[in-house]
């Protein structure tokens, strides 16, 4: 009994700090950072890793040998964006600043 009524004075602490309070609300998100920039390594090993692999040479469905490319940033912004051969499209998943940031990183994938 002692350790149910510990835990519903904890509850109700918690419940008691945490209202809502629009003007602090408001105040802080004023005050909120600018978004960053997308990270391009996180995104990649999120949708990309499955068939080009970590370092980019696992070709995994026909996927491109990335170390080897020559494209461009901007072709490969193109290829990202649209597919290509049995690459799917990633238009409909990524905004054009986080397929940005991939086609950016994809370039230290890049071996000399």
């Amino acid at each position: 009994m002692k350790q149910f009524l510990i835990f519903c004075a904890i509850v109700m602490a918690v419940w008691a700090c945490g209202g809502s309070d629009t003007s602090s609300s408001n105040a802080s998100a004023s005050a909120a950072p600018a978004p960053s920039k997308p990270d391009g390594k996180k995104i990649y090993k999120q949708y990309c890793v499955t068939c080009h692999g970590l370092y980019g040479d696992m070709g995994a469905s026909g996927a491109f040998n990335l170390t080897t490319s020559v494209l461009s940033v901007e072709e490969r912004v193109a290829v990202i964006t649209n597919g290509r051969g049995a690459m799917t499209p990633f238009k409909s998943l990524l905004d054009e600043d986080e397929i940005g940031a991939v086609a950016e990183y994809t370039l230290e994938l890049k071996k000399d």
